[in-house]
């Protein structure tokens, strides 16, 4: 990571880097646009338009549907995946290349506080605070300091930890000032300076701000119920972009505390790679696009065959072969491509249904396996991914409310570049393996024609459409009652294999394949994956063999019949005006981390599997 300071920017006096993060760290937990507390300082992530690739060869992921599937939310300027700057460390100088290489992010939030006299100051008065990152071995150390303390030489001064934000996905830092006289500018005049005494309150912030003039409030008014009246109006600023925009929600700031889950919610999107099925030539041309997709001529043609290594198994076929099978692979880019989730889901069902029929290749091997005769009824189809290979991109977030993720575009997603049209997005590739399980589509059309318009389903629905209203939302967008089904299928073998395995649920990720209304799927992947190239060891494979497969899967079933929770758990049914979209699921029975949950634990139900619950006959196994 690489700061750029509001003070100091251009000094040689300390060295840029402040910190590492794995490059899957961007996408899963702190990306574009996230503050991220380091031991000394706190940064945030600045946009794409900052990003530098000049010190580093820009490395694209090749993955067609995906870019089909960023094009549809971020439009057809979108040209690569790519993966975030770096460069691996070489020999024993701390400032050699690979220390000119990473994400820039600025310091934020831009007020500090001096750890022994409590002064309370904005980032960019350089005659009060100095930066101090002088140890190229030891960027955790970076700090600043109050370089004018009368209590002590230089001593700490940490990120004051508020900011405010809005359901728009602004971010800013608190309004101290205004803050403390209560919308009004300081009678002394802007210089008066401000303390901060924080005590670090057991039910809610006990934080005084103090200024000079003799006026002081405690934080516990910026939070709570009515705490929007005491807050100015939102100033819609994009702080990893460094704009200001007019705000749709003015009125709707919340005080957030550094490290927040809710300050930021990632918006990404994956494909599992499958193979093309292209031989030959066309196969060599996929394979090497990161490189060909640059040459613009057939006249730039033999000068890319002869300095580019990894273009020598082009050379043997004659130029215009090549010319013409990369001006076909930039036809097929450029033609239409998945518009929704389901269009990226359901190319890899068709795979995981035809295990037989898909070709090995390094990131995809599958096999299939005889479905356990207990089973025989529930499972139609067992397959084994040996390998697999998922790439991910992130295409925004939001902030304060997690988003709604359906397919379609959330409402309030935040913008990664100034302009809103990146050209490329980040991403990341995993390998590893997992296993998938089919439902007969005729015993799941029968249960879904059975339970249609069972008052539960009915209460469920209309507790669906007040979450949906009450954010803001279209309240269509009511998955397939199968979802439901396949959905809590999943979390209950998830929860089983790390309960029995060892496994933590945390590591593994699930797929729903329920298709849509016109084309029904019926599947479930259970993964897990790794950025290591070398992806997994296989102990998930082990499990999804039948004999193992049946034990967990009949373990899944008995303990799905009771909670901790229950009753309450098992008899639960939402009455307006709950919004809570789940049936009989709670943290004892269902939930997982939502690392491994791919809609937020939501749309569970044990009844909807097992007989719970005052009315078995909503359940798809028998009693």
């Amino acid at each position: 990571m690489k700061p750029v300071p509001a003070s100091d920017a251009g000094s040689p006096k300390y060295f840029r880097r402040v910190g590492t993060a794995r490059p899957s760290h961007l996408l899963y937990a702190s990306g574009v646009g996230a503050a991220i507390d380091l031991p000394g300082i706190s940064v945030l992530v600045r946009g794409l338009d900052e990003w530098d690739y000049s010190n580093v060869p820009v490395q694209t992921i090749t993955e067609d549907r995906l870019l089909y599937g960023v094009r549809a939310l971020l439009g057809p300027q979108v040209e690569q995946l790519r993966t975030p700057p770096w460069l691996p460390e070489e020999g024993d100088d701390p400032a050699g290349p690979a220390s000119r290489v990473g994400v820039p992010v600025i310091p934020f939030p831009q007020w500090l506080r001096c750890t022994a006299c409590n002064r309370l100051g904005r980032i960019d008065d350089g005659l009060v605070w100095r930066f101090d990152n002088r140890n190229p071995r030891r960027p955790d150390l970076a700090r600043f300091v109050h370089a004018q303390c009368t209590c002590r030489k230089d001593p700490p001064a940490v990120p004051a930890r508020f900011m405010i934000a809005c359901p728009q996905g602004h971010l800013d830092d608190f309004p101290w000032v205004s803050f403390v006289h209560r919308g009004h500018a300081c009678p002394n005049g802007p210089g008066s300076r401000l303390t901060m005494k924080d005590r670090s309150g057991n039910v809610g912030p006990d934080v005084v701000v103090s200024c000079e003039c003799g006026l002081q409030r405690n934080l516990i008014q910026a939070v709570g119920v009515g705490a929007d009246d005491r807050l100015p109006h939102c100033r819609g600023r994009h702080p990893h972009l460094g704009i200001f925009e007019e705000c749709r929600q003015p009125t709707a700031v919340r005080t957030l505390i550094l490290g927040a889950s809710n300050q930021w919610f990632p918006v990404a999107i994956s494909a599992l790679h499958l193979p093309s099925g292209a031989e030959g030539l066309a196969a060599l041309v996929e394979a090497n696009w990161d490189l060909l997709q640059h040459v613009d001529s057939p006249a730039a043609l033999p000068f890319a065959l002869k300095t580019h290594q990894p273009l020598m198994e082009l050379r043997p076929f004659p130029p215009e072969a090549v010319w013409e099978a990369i001006e076909e692979r930039r036809r097929k880019l450029t033609q239409p491509g998945p518009t929704s989730m389901a269009d990226l889901r359901m190319p890899e069902y068709q795979v995981l249904t035809h295990p037989a029929e898909t070709p090995s290749d390094e990131d995809v091997s599958l096999s299939e396996r005889c479905v356990p005769a207990s089973l025989q009824g529930v499972l139609e189809q067992i397959v084994l991914a040996e390998r697999l290979r998922e790439v991910r991109a992130f295409v925004g977030f939001t902030r304060l409310d997690a988003p709604e993720w359906d397919g379609s575009r959330p409402a309030a997603l935040v913008r990664l570049t100034r302009d809103g049209k990146p050209t490329w997005v980040p991403a990341v590739e995993t390998r590893g393996e997992g296993v998938f399980l089919r439902l007969p589509e005729q015993a799941v059309a029968a249960w879904e024609a059975r339970v249609e318009d069972h008052p539960h389903l009915r209460a469920l629905h209309a507790a669906y459409v007040r979450f949906r209203k009450k954010r803001g939302l279209d309240p269509s967008g009511w998955p397939p009652l199968r979802y439901w089904l396949l959905h809590t299928l999943s979390h209950l073998l998830i929860r089983q294999v790390a309960l029995e395995c060892g496994y933590a649920a945390a590591s593994m990720t699930e797929r729903i394949y329920s298709g849509s209304w016109e084309e029904p799927a019926a599947g479930i992947l259970i993964y897990t994956a790794a950025p290591d190239s070398e992806g997994t060891l296989g102990g998930l494979v082990a499990l999804g063999e039948p004999e193992r497969l049946e034990g967990l899967l009949q373990a899944a079933f008995h303990d799905a019949r009771w909670c901790s929770s229950d009753p309450l758990c098992a008899e639960r049914e939402p009455v307006e005006p709950e919004d809570l979209v789940n049936g009989a699921a709670c943290h004892a029975c269902l939930y997982l981390p939502e690392t491994t949950c791919e809609r937020g634990n939501r749309f569970l139900d044990r009844s909807l599997v097992v007989p719970v619950g005052p009315d078995p006959a909503l359940a798809f196994l028998p009693e």
